[in-house]
């Protein structure tokens, strides 16, 4: 008897499981059922909403229907962007599309101290100035083109400080601008003056590049084509440019012939050393003919090293940015050669997220007499009310090398903004 009971047993188990698997898929498939079923008066009441919003939008005026999604022109393959080409503006503002983006942006400034006479490149700040107001007009071409003009607008008059085409489709990865522009010698000459980092700009500039006492945004600009492309390098960003110009830029190079042309190379590196910071270098080589005729060549050389610092979690609290610059002046005259060296170095700490100071030192030979040494040290601090104002002021000693004359003088500067202005120079 007991055997017999074991094998009813072992005889019913496998019954009373396959009865238990049945139960539990039957749970399962109702729990189904349930989740469906709510799903569906959840979708129900959601499409009696939009039916309800549908017929009290009924009355209201009909949207405009998007405009068509512009193609490619036929036959133009492979010389540009391929697919769809963006619609710039909004369908309620189709006019924006015709019209460039266009900013104002005004720089007024005023100095005390002494500063008597300046020296035969630099001209003193006066007591009170617009210095220069800059309108700037900036729109898409075609699909393959974009158009960038800057006006100066100064007390005396009205030029052009830059106005270029820029064409970024082209084959082989190339860049190419044509117009007149500043030069992309270094690091500092293609900033325009509202977005330096202090109010003047360094000794080298005015004394190795060119600059003149009645130019305040001095530098290396002029009409020419500009050339530029990435170099594959891995992890380390790699540029190089190369660029000819008609080679009339200040008093730093002169054209007597059509032959008589600047040319200019670049190389530029940037590398990320951490998530919060970042090391720039370059060099620079430009050369042409100066005021002495076509015989005579003047060069320059150049390095820059630029650091940057920002920590992630205080991005907007923390920051901060090392720079420096050499530049070496190798001019042909009669009978001997000029041989000039100058740079500058700099440090700007932010504070708070409003608020930056900074340090300058610069020296620099100049030009046309290597054994005339000018000296400068400057100190900077800033507060940004907005994206659209910025306000500075800054003490500024300067020992010229002519006459040992030193001068000592407090700036301001009041930065304001209207309009649309393109992010500066990275």
């Amino acid at each position: 008897m007991p055997a017999l009971a074991a094998a009813v047993l072992l005889a019913a188990s496998p019954a009373a499981a396959q009865t238990n698997d049945v139960q539990a898929l039957r749970q399962e498939v109702e729990q189904l059922r349930t989740e469906l079923a709510s799903l569906q008066r959840q979708y129900a009441d959601r499409l009696a909403a939009l039916e309800a919003r549908l017929g009290a939008a009924q009355g209201a005026p009909a949207v405009p229907a998007v405009p068509p999604v512009a193609e490619v022109p036929a036959g133009a393959a492979g010389a540009g962007p391929a697919g769809p080409l963006p619609v710039y503006g909004a369908p309620t503002a189709g006019s924006k599309i015709f019209n460039p983006d266009i900013g104002m942006i005004g720089n007024f400034l005023g100095a005390v101290g002494s500063n008597q006479g300046g020296s035969e490149t630099i001209a003193p700040t006066p007591f009170m100035t617009l210095q220069e107001s800059e309108a700037s007009f900036q729109a898409i071409v075609d699909p393959y083109a974009r158009a960038d003009f800057f006006l100066a607008v100064g007390e005396e008059g009205i030029e052009v400080e830059e106005g270029y085409v820029t064409f970024p489709t082209l084959p082989g990865g190339l860049l190419v601008k044509a117009g007149k522009m500043r030069a992309n010698f270094g690091r500092l000459n293609a900033f325009h003056n509202h977005s330096l980092p202090w109010i003047d700009r360094p000794l080298v500039m005015y004394n190795l590049l060119g600059g003149s006492p009645d130019e305040p945004d001095t530098g290396i600009k002029d009409a020419g084509v500009s050339v530029n492309r990435l170099i594959p390098a891995g992890s380390l960003f790699l540029e190089a440019t190369g660029e000819i110009y008609r080679g009339d830029s200040g008093t730093l190079f002169k054209t007597a012939r059509l032959r008589d042309f600047a040319a200019l190379g670049r190389v530029r590196g940037y590398v990320d050393l951490s998530d919060d910071a970042n090391l720039e270098t370059g060099v620079s080589y430009t050369r042409g003919h100066n005021d002495l005729g076509s015989g005579f060549i003047t060069e320059l050389y150049g390095t820059d090293l630029t650091f940057r610092w920002r920590p992630l979690s205080r991005a907007i609290y923390r920051s901060l940015a090392a720079r420096a610059e050499l530049v070496w002046s190798r001019r042909q005259e009669a009978p001997s050669l000029q041989r000039a060296f100058g740079f500058y170095g700099s440090l700007e700490y932010q504070l708070q997220r409003r608020w930056f100071v900074g340090g300058r030192f610069d020296q620099a030979e100049r030009a046309l007499n290597a054994a005339v040494r000018d000296r400068g040290v400057s100190t900077m601090l800033t507060y940004w009310p907005s994206e659209f104002s910025q306000i500075r002021g800054q003490y500024r000693r300067t020992r010229y090398g002519d006459d040992r004359r030193v001068a000592n003088e407090l700036l301001f500067q009041l930065l304001f903004t209207i309009g649309a202005h393109g992010a500066h120079p990275f």
